[in-house]
């Protein structure tokens, strides 16, 4: 499962959450950035798509060893456009890659972003960030959940929604 929006969303807050209460591994998306991509976003520049394709073959790979291996995995990622969610279920089986997308609006990220200490993004890139967000659409099953609420309500919304999903 890969729990998507921009930054600020909660990704991470509601990833490990999910992980926790779905008896799944957790892996922080952010984390397997090139060192060249941090620098670039610390430094206030957007990526580009060439920029995020090692970001999005290191995820996939991570992805792919849990599938084959039949381990439950929540991973927070971006995964701002259907492309990068193509790529991320690449060669998987159908279904075996699920998103749930963080929906929060402009001017709640915006205070997040602005009260968030020691991360990498800056408040200044969430207008190419949601420029560049492409929502997943009903034909991809994701679970879009509106994640300014508190995380407990946005953890019981995605739980429903999954399970909805599963009786579809």
């Amino acid at each position: 499962m890969v729990v998507m929006g921009v930054s600020a969303s909660g990704k991470s807050t509601v990833g490990e959450a999910l992980a926790d209460r779905l008896g799944a591994e957790f892996v922080e998306g952010d984390d397997r950035h090139p060192a060249a991509n941090v620098a670039k976003m610390a430094r206030g520049e957007a990526l580009d798509d060439a920029d995020r394709a090692p970001w999005l073959d290191a995820l996939h790979a991570a992805i792919a060893e849990r599938v084959a291996a039949g381990k439950d995995l929540v991973m927070a990622s971006s995964a701002l456009k259907r492309r990068y969610r193509d790529r991320l279920r690449e060669g998987l089986a159908p279904g075996a890659v699920r998103f749930v997308h963080l929906d929060v609006d402009r001017a709640t990220l915006l205070e997040r972003l602005r009260e968030r200490k020691g991360h990498f993004m800056p408040p200044s890139l969430l207008d190419s960030q949601l420029a560049d967000l492409e929502p997943p659409t009903a034909a991809e099953g994701a679970v879009v959940v509106d994640a300014a609420r508190p995380p407990d309500h946005v953890l019981d919304e995605i739980v429903a929604g999954l399970d909805a999903l599963d009786a579809a």
